[in-house]
């Protein structure tokens, strides 16, 4: 058995599922989508997976965006936007669909 994390990731499947319906999107607005949807996931994960799935051409990074605010880190904040790349396959599920409409939704 070869030795580190497996190639595939239900975690980057559902990351692939999201931006399909998402179009594009900044790691922590994907974050907060894939929680509604799957509540036990952390940060952490969905950023590594981000990462992992750019190295694999499963994701793209679209371009990063520095945005001015009063944030406690400091006065902005760097965003980097994401979609799908050419490796990616998502298999269309309604639920995340669901889960993506109701979210654009909310920012109206």
């Amino acid at each position: 058995m070869p030795r580190g994390r497996p190639v595939k990731s239900r975690i980057r499947q559902n990351i692939v599922e999201i931006l399909y319906y998402l179009k594009e999107g900044y790691a922590y607005e994907i974050y907060k989508i894939y929680r509604s949807i799957f509540p036990k996931a952390t940060m952490r994960s969905i950023y590594y997976n981000l990462r992992k799935g750019v190295s694999l051409g499963e994701f793209k990074i679209s371009r990063i965006e520095r945005e001015k605010g009063d944030y406690s880190w400091g006065p902005e904040a760097e965003k980097t936007y994401y979609s799908l790349g050419r490796n990616a396959s998502p298999s269309m599920k309604i639920d995340v669909k669901e889960a993506v409409e109701k979210y654009i939704e909310s920012k109206k």
